[in-house]
């Protein structure tokens, strides 16, 4: 039996009885930071430019190896449309990589929603990763340490070593992990770890054309978007987990979840 065999079954004779103490315990952001106090990348987010073209998913899938038929992306779009009669509809088809050129609303199998436009009372896109949270709930479950966030916070899935028992794909409060189609293992944004080492940006920040997608050195108080994410009003999806991303949105409605 190979190793990832034998772990594997081993963690599902365990599985809903308990989880070892050392994946539950809490990590301590000041920790995390102190390791490393001259890089730490966090990630900004315009909605308010973001025309939902989905070029930055395209880029990502061709970038990070994700099969572009595949219905699963390191990064998706949702669009958002509020009606006047107060009817809210969200949808982001095979996650928006091919933009949004149907005014129709898709509810998956409940099929395709018309929406008059003149019953538009407000629409938006908003994109979606891994938001690479100082107290991530991914590395916490993980049994075998498969997941493990790096000294400049960002979160890494090693392949070989997981065992894909899916506790971090259930553990994400924002739905940011899938099991990817070829490897069969967890897989997630990963800021595009190769590219920000080598001085390059992301894959996604690259392709956006209106820049409404921006990666920044958080620790760097004169980084231009740095300063936007402490000076500027910005929020964070779903603070009340207490994860504390490091994804931030330029006018993000509450609505948005």
């Amino acid at each position: 039996m190979k190793r990832r065999d034998f772990l594997k079954n081993s963690i599902m004779v365990i599985a809903g009885a308990s989880v070892p103490l050392s994946a539950l315990q809490m990590v301590d952001p000041k920790e995390i930071l102190a390791q490393n106090p001259d890089i730490h990348w966090a990630f900004l987010i315009d909605t308010h430019t973001c025309v939902g073209c989905g070029f930055c998913v395209k880029a990502c899938k061709i970038e990070n190896d994700v099969p572009l038929e595949a219905n699963v992306s390191r990064t998706w779009v949702e669009r958002y449309v509020f009606t006047k009669d107060d009817r809210r509809y969200i949808d982001s088809p095979n996650a928006a990589l091919h933009g949004y050129t149907d005014p129709r609303i898709d509810q998956g199998i409940a099929g395709m929603v018309d929406i008059d436009p003149e019953n538009v009372g407000k629409a938006f896109f908003v994109p979606k990763l891994c938001n690479q949270c100082l107290t991530p709930p991914c590395t916490q479950v993980c049994p075998v340490g498969a997941t493990y966030k790096t000294d400049d916070g960002v979160v890494l899935v090693d392949k070989k070593w997981c065992i894909g028992c899916g506790y971090c794909v259930m553990a994400c409060p924002y739905a940011a992990r899938f099991f990817h189609p070829v490897t069969h293992v967890p897989d997630k944004c990963t800021f595009c770890y190769h590219r920000i080492h080598q001085g390059l940006e992301t894959a996604c920040v690259n392709a956006c054309p209106f820049e409404a997608r921006k990666l920044c050195n958080i620790r760097d108080v004169n980084d231009p978007v740095t300063r936007i994410i402490m000076t500027d009003r910005v929020g964070i999806l779903k603070d009340e987990f207490g994860t504390r991303p490091q994804a931030f949105y330029i006018g993000l409605a509450t609505e948005v979840r």
